[in-house]
């Protein structure tokens, strides 16, 4: 069996907050030693992972960092050199722009690529809105799946819907998925005039954020929702009974 290359230096995969949260509230002390020790990161923005950096490890000399940007813009064949000081024997930091980097987020790559380089990957803990709405709903948390974003279409948007409903009843498996946070209103709106009345519905927004607002009830009853979701960062949750 092959063995990874104790000369190279690791991935770490380091959580970021969810929002406008003191780090120190949702992220170990191991997280912040990491960064600490850490100069060189893949991020998704390099303004917010700047932020973050700092909050997390106020101490931390900002010109001593070496960041590069992972996003829809960066051109494929960049890549593979932003592992480069992993084969020096240095350690890179992956910073999403929220959450676990990996989990729906362009960290899969780097993580991916580290390991056909036989480099280590260290996955560390922190939040996960996926994973903690999923916790908080009260749905099936053995069989789910993550379904990313729905079609912007209204008429194909219904009919993804109906699909995922017919496949969490018939699976009984739990559908996440996420929308722009300015589509949010118009996606609860949606299910709750397409769903059947008692396919239970679960929005978490702002999770770990002062403003957080969880709530698990049939489609039918989210019809009377007074709060608004607009331009807030939401998962929603189907579980057809």
């Amino acid at each position: 069996m092959k063995t990874l290359n104790n000369k190279y230096g690791k991935i770490y995969l380091i959580p970021s907050t969810l929002g406008d949260t003191d780090p120190m509230q949702v992220l170990p002390l191991s997280v912040k030693a990491i960064i600490g020790e850490t100069d060189h990161y893949i991020v998704e923005n390099e303004k917010s992972a700047r932020r973050f950096i700092k909050s997390t490890c106020p101490e931390k000399a900002q010109n001593q960092l070496q960041i590069q940007v992972l996003n829809k813009y960066t051109p494929s064949e960049a890549i593979p050199g932003f592992l480069s000081p992993c084969l020096e024997g240095l350690n890179v930091g992956v910073i999403s722009e929220a959450g676990c980097p990996g989990i729906a987020d362009p960290g899969a790559e780097i993580a991916a690529l580290a390991h056909e380089k036989d480099i280590t990957t260290v996955p560390l803990v922190g939040p996960s809105s996926i994973f903690l709405a999923l916790m908080a709903s009260g749905m099936n948390g053995q069989s789910f799946a993550f379904n990313g974003y729905l079609p912007i279409d209204k008429t194909k948007r219904r009919q993804e819907i109906k699909k995922l409903e017919k496949r969490s009843a018939d699976l009984d498996q739990s559908q996440i998925f996420i929308e722009t946070p300015y589509r949010n209103d118009q996606l609860l709106a949606d299910l709750s005039s397409t769903l059947k009345t008692n396919t239970r519905v679960c929005v978490a927004c702002d999770i770990t954020l002062p403003t957080e607002f969880i709530h698990t009830k049939p489609a039918g009853q989210w019809k009377k929702n007074t709060e608004s979701l607009h331009k807030r960062p939401c998962i929603f949750i189907i579980h057809a009974r």
